[in-house]
């Protein structure tokens, strides 16, 4: 008897999950998007596809839409996954989110649990893969009778070498708002047995250079809280634990100035009729004659720097009009960056995650590492859309055959799940390389 899958969200990473799900002779996949035209393109008229239209408020139709499939996968923005989550408790579907886990999701365990019903969150790139691949190797060295001593975790999405043609050395293959978002999180890790607080004005000051075996060097920052982990990994007794985000160089103290000044604000203002050059003066607080130079100086760098040469490269500092009426500051960037910074034709854009552990064997030290480095598919997938949708699309065939048999709110951490999603994604060319010798 073939399954239903629900897919709410027809964004940039939904592609390869939708060609994934139908692919699997068993499945039918119904697309919802609040843009029918997108959910249509992705079914592509397959005979077990179909697009329907989307407004998540509405909530007679999205329960209609949730009784009627055996799984729903989310990929719409995460304030509205409690409220699906809702939906699938009340007829015992499982969700499956490639979302933080908030408050409110943890809040449904106890429910999903008595339901018996499956809310697995967290199953996509980072996090998601993330935690897969660390997971084997936390795993396997406990078993070993080892002691994880450190854990520093860096993941980034990137444009391949070749594709690096802009000052920003970063192009989007998701959401510009939701990069921005994400740069205005506070952070908090763990240091060699001392806790690191970082408040989000400052986030990119904690910066950086890793080298990654096989990628290269990148700026890395750290990526919200990475306390919280050390009882989710098992890691009791860990002195340094840190998750970061990788960039390339020159990322973080463009960022800084960004954050320092006012770029990063959300409050609305009304930018009708201004040029970027007046809005940024605006956000700055001077004159408009003297935006560039002010610029530099609020940021603490010389007129001539590479950080107000990306603002320029942008256009912040130009006559160019500010298509917005009303728009808070990161929302003019984030659209001016979305304009400036998309992949071209064919170009490729690459996934890296690296962990890097120390692990202690009572005397014996041994330094071990993971690294996945993902290309996206010229004229095809890209590797963000991929990292980040097929570990749920496979966690969700997993579930309806009956081989994830979970309940309750789950993130990928136990092998019932990681070992499966971990091996298929190898079919798929997704490998995690892991290299292990004597803790220098």
């Amino acid at each position: 008897m073939p399954k239903d899958v629900l897919v709410l969200g027809a964004g940039m990473v939904a592609k390869p999950l939708v060609d994934y799900l139908l692919a699997q002779p068993e499945l039918r996949v119904a697309m919802a998007s609040r843009t029918v035209a997108k959910a249509e393109a992705l079914v592509a008229g397959h005979e077990r596809g179909v697009a329907r239209p989307l407004n998540v408020q509405d909530e007679e139709k999205l329960d209609a839409d949730v009784a009627a499939a055996d799984l729903v996968i989310s990929f719409v923005p995460y304030i509205y996954h409690v409220a699906i989550a809702e939906r699938c408790l009340a007829h015992g579907k499982p969700l499956v989110t490639t979302s933080y886990v908030s408050d409110e999701m943890r809040a449904l365990d106890v429910r999903a649990r008595d339901a018996g019903v499956l809310l697995l969150n967290e199953i996509g790139l980072d996090p998601g893969i993330d935690h897969m691949s660390a997971m084997r190797i936390i795993h396997d060295a406990q078993g070993r009778g080892g002691r994880v001593v450190s854990f520093k975790s860096y993941c980034g999405g990137l444009p391949a070498p070749e594709a690096d043609t802009n000052p920003w050395g970063y192009k989007f293959s998701w959401s510009p708002r939701a990069v921005i978002m994400a740069s205005r999180n506070a952070a908090r890790y763990l240091e060699e047995g001392h806790i690191v607080e970082v408040p989000r004005e400052e986030l990119f000051a904690d910066c950086r250079v890793v080298d990654v075996p096989g990628a290269g060097e990148f700026e890395r920052y750290p990526n919200r809280d990475s306390l919280p982990y050390i009882e989710t990994y098992g890691l009791a007794g860990v002195e340094t634990m840190f998750r970061g985000t990788l960039r390339n160089a020159g990322w973080c103290e463009t960022w800084l100035a960004l954050s320092r000044l006012g770029f990063l604000g959300d409050a609305q203002q009304n930018c009708g009729g201004l040029t970027y050059g007046e809005f940024s003066a605006r956000v700055l607080g001077v004159d408009a004659a003297d935006v560039r130079s002010a610029f530099a100086a609020r940021a603490g760098v010389a007129e001539d720097s590479p950080v107000v040469g990306r603002l320029e490269w942008l256009g912040f500092f130009s006559d160019e009009p500010v298509p917005q009426a009303e728009a808070a500051p990161m929302d003019v960037l984030a659209e001016r960056l979305a304009e400036r910074c998309p992949y071209g034709e064919g170009e490729r854009d690459m996934i890296v995650l690296h962990h890097d552990f120390d692990v202690d064997y009572g005397g014996r030290g041994e330094h071990v590492t993971s690294t996945l480095v993902d290309f996206g598919i010229p004229g095809g997938d890209s590797a963000m859309s991929r990292t980040v949708s097929l570990p749920a699309a496979i966690a969700a065939r997993l579930i309806l055959e009956g081989k994830i048999a979970l309940t309750g709110v789950q993130i990928p951490v136990v092998p019932e799940i990681y070992e499966p999603v971990l091996a298929e994604l190898e079919r798929f060319g997704i490998t995690c390389v892991e290299r292990k010798g004597p803790l220098e």
